[in-house]
């Protein structure tokens, strides 16, 4: 078989080597620190390509073999967190003295490593409007090494126009990053859009089980070389029985991720016609301002959007939210269960007001049936109404 396969046909053959595991389906979990060499010239040559646990196992490379082809790079890396793969990302790629320019909407911790750690080593972060577009031109400097993207963004979902950033970020001689947690490889691909690295929290929809911290950065060739030395000097490595589980939850990702998202737009679509609610965020509604750009570079969604309500008392809102059977209340999100959480983000913008006319509410849409999810969320509602 030569010709290139369906994208449902590499998340079931990628990464596995039956031939040379014994005919074992799955690669084995490779525990291991030592390593040994057969030889003084074999030691001294470091050619091998395992060579010291902490770099690496066998069942490391399946994994981070099976990600790269899945998001269309050049190679990948593992990290144990999704924030993890974000900072070692920032730090591979910046110095002191350096300008990096940040999307306001980005992942709140990604934004705490940004504020606590980058500004302390001299970097000088700047956070940018997620819609500027190609107007990002007009905030890079000489100094701007990396413009930090992510689509949509955390909380608000605002959808960005990456090839635009990408173009004038290159322009200058720049590099971009993009945190693809959202869409994950099967909807979106950063590398077509321009990004030069690109992030992934696995913890969520790769893993897809709630029970696995992970992480991933996936480079172009170009920013292989800075990324692998510093995720090896940083000494950042993930376990490989997590590295296991990943691989064994990358398997089922298409069948998980079309099941989030069809229930996810499902109640997306109910939401718009509750009278409590005043808006969606969801990109792939036709209602939502970045439905053009995500129609246009994305071929589907996950099951995680908000929703602004119309103006009620933060005690309504625990109403509504403290008796819900099916939805839990947790962070992260990505795994089989359905999860809701109150949300402010405004205290971590800056280059951004948000000031809706209600409060949010954050969704994901986990593999239950979305009738009894519904009835789940009326008898929510109910309660809501009781105490407004």
């Amino acid at each position: 078989m030569t010709k290139k396969k369906h994208q449902d046909t590499t998340i079931v053959t990628t990464g596995r080597d039956p031939h040379n595991n014994h005919g074992v389906i799955n690669p084995p979990v490779y525990h291991a620190s030592t390593i040994l060499y057969p030889s003084v010239e074999a030691l001294h040559a470091r050619d091998a390509k395992v060579t010291y646990g902490r770099r690496g196992t066998p069942t490391t490379f399946a994994f981070q073999d099976a990600v790269a082809e899945l998001e269309g790079g050049y190679r990948t890396l593992v990290t144990p967190s999704g924030l993890s793969a974000c900072s070692i990302a920032l730090l591979a790629h910046l110095k002191a003295g350096d300008h990096v320019l940040v999307t306001d909407s980005v992942y709140g911790p990604t934004r705490t490593f940004c504020d606590v750690v980058l500004k302390r080593y001299g970097i000088d972060v700047e956070y940018y409007d997620p819609v500027v577009g190609s107007g990002i031109a007009n905030l890079i400097r000489a100094e701007t090494s990396v413009v930090y993207t992510e689509a949509p963004g955390s909380q608000t979902f605002e959808m960005q126009d990456i090839p635009a950033i990408a173009k004038a970020t290159h322009d200058a001689g720049a590099l971009v990053i993009m945190d693809n947690t959202w869409a994950s490889p099967l909807f979106c691909n950063p590398f077509a859009l321009g990004a030069d690295v690109s992030i992934q929290a696995a913890t969520k929809y790769i893993v897809g089980h709630s029970d696995v911290m992970m992480g991933t950065i996936t480079t172009n060739e170009s920013a292989w070389r800075a990324t692998i030395k510093n995720h090896g000097a940083i000494g950042i490595t993930a376990g490989p029985d997590d590295v296991y589980l990943a691989l064994r939850g990358l398997r089922t990702l298409s069948v998980r991720l079309h099941r989030h998202m069809e229930t996810g737009i499902f109640l997306a679509k109910w939401f718009e016609d509750r009278p409590e609610v005043s808006r969606v965020l969801h990109p792939p509604l036709p209602t939502d301002p970045g439905h053009e750009i995500w129609k246009r570079d994305f071929s589907g969604a996950c099951g995680l959007f908000g929703v602004v309500l119309k103006p009620v008392s933060d005690k309504a809102v625990a109403a509504m939210l403290d008796d819900l059977e099916l939805f839990g209340m947790g962070y992260s999100w990505g795994g089989y269960e359905s999860l809701i959480i109150p949300a402010d983000p405004a205290s971590n913008r800056t280059a951004t007001k948000w000031a809706p006319e209600g409060p949010l509410i954050r969704i994901h849409a986990g593999l239950e049936d979305p009738q009894d999810l519904i009835a789940d969320l009326e008898a929510g509602f109910e309660r809501l109404a009781k105490h407004s």
